[in-house]
């Protein structure tokens, strides 16, 4: 680990607002040069030179002190090359790092990554209970901070944490407007306060959905649709190689499309959402009404009260061949897939990946969702659509918010 005392000149003028002239300009040059080696890997100083238009002697300072605050280092001479050859510089991966917070409704995933992205620490299922009060809201602070404090890794070190909530998030404002929104400071601030590292608020989906198309399944497709099916059900969207947020940061509702001509509330107050009949609430309340009705299931051996059974232990069935939860899951999927059509139709997207909860399920949902697709959609259209299951899983979200954090202090948006 790099000692505590040689990154602080850089976290200093980091945090530093009065920062301005030459000392502001070198920060940002130095911030600069951070990107182009996340982005773009290990180079030698005249390459950067060229990159960034620089001169060379600017830059060979500029890299002399980063590499005293303990952020870039010296990997030697390039193989290649006749010569002279000069030498690699690139990050020093243990020198910073950001935090990922995925809060769920019975617990939280929390994880650390250093500054290469590399995912360095990962803790599923911490028990919490998410709910649109102050006391929540301290104990998420308190999870966060306790977690953090086991760690060994001196505060400062951490440059960003990123926290993902389901519902209606701002992301330029930091605001949630569907849990923790009582305070008139953003919730981003909030949290800042609390805990003492810049927060970076997201929405739960497009947090999920950035992870993949950053380090996931997304190869070289531009166009990319991330279904987050959890409780509810949620879309990340990608636009040529861009996430795309809309104009207050709200875009992706997709489980609040009035796709059915129902009576079923949705949590959201209005009848007949997509939600209502494909998300795992849904599944919980056909599920229940199911055994109620008298349809068998293993699960009842382990709940004598139908209305105490969860959307993890359904899951939990399905994987271990319980046909009641295989069936309630196809008859979900054909639903998605039906509701899928309607967005290959307008986006025509090269990719569309089912994540989240339920896509644990594997092909009990994956195979309903194709068939649907192929039944509804328009072959000429759909025929260049893939679909994937998430190749990042439950890590998913928690890469999403590591990454998100990261670039937004490599972009010094805060």
């Amino acid at each position: 680990m790099i000692p505590k005392s040689q990154i602080n000149k850089f976290i200093e003028d980091l945090r530093d607002d009065n920062l301005t002239g030459v000392a502001y300009k070198n920060l940002l040059l130095k911030k600069k040069i951070l990107t182009h080696f996340a982005h773009s890997g290990n180079t030698t100083i005249n390459e950067l030179s060229k990159e960034l238009n620089i001169s060379s002697p600017k830059i060979s300072k500029m890299i002399g002190e980063l590499m005293s605050d303990g952020l870039v280092q010296d990997y030697g001479k390039i193989e290649a090359g006749v010569g002279r050859r000069p030498n690699n510089f690139g990050l020093t991966n243990d020198s910073v790092f950001f935090v990922g917070v995925e809060v769920k409704k019975s617990y939280i995933n929390i994880g650390i990554t250093d500054l290469n992205n590399k995912l360095i620490k990962f803790t599923p299922g911490l028990p919490y209970q998410l709910s649109n009060t102050e006391k929540s809201l301290d104990q998420l602070c308190q999870l966060i901070n306790n977690y953090l404090d086991k760690q060994g890794i001196d505060r400062k070190k951490y440059l960003g944490m990123g926290v993902n909530l389901t519902g209606r998030i701002n992301f330029r404002t930091g605001y949630s407007y569907s849990y923790f929104y009582f305070n008139e400071e953003p919730l981003s601030k909030v949290i800042k306060a609390r805990t003492g590292i810049s927060t970076f608020l997201e929405n739960d989906s497009r947090a999920m959905a950035f992870g993949e198309f950053t380090c996931g399944g997304v190869q070289d497709e531009k166009d990319v649709l991330f279904i987050n099916i959890d409780y509810g059900i949620g879309m990340g969207i990608m636009i040529n190689g861009e996430l795309y947020y809309g104009k207050s940061g709200f875009s992706g509702e997709f489980g609040h499309i009035p796709f059915f001509e129902n009576e079923i509330i949705c949590h959201c107050g209005k009848k007949g959402c997509l939600e209502t009949e494909v998300s795992g609430r849904a599944l919980i309340r056909t599920f229940q009404e199911k055994l109620r009705e008298g349809s068998a299931s293993r699960v009842q051996g382990k709940f004598s009260d139908p209305e105490k059974i969860e959307l993890e232990n359904i899951i939990q069935a399905a994987v271990n061949d319980d046909t009641l939860a295989i069936e309630l899951i196809d008859e979900l999927g054909l639903k998605l897939g039906k509701a899928l059509t309607s967005l290959i139709h307008l986006y025509n997207p090269d990719l569309i990946i089912l994540g989240g909860s339920l896509a644990d399920t594997g092909d009990y949902l994956y195979l309903p969702v194709k068939m649907a697709i192929n039944k509804y959609s328009l072959n000429l259209i759909s025929q260049d659509t893939k679909i994937k299951l998430s190749s990042l899983g439950i890590k998913a979200g928690i890469m999403g918010a590591c990454l998100l954090a990261r670039e937004k202090f490599l972009k010094n948006i805060y």
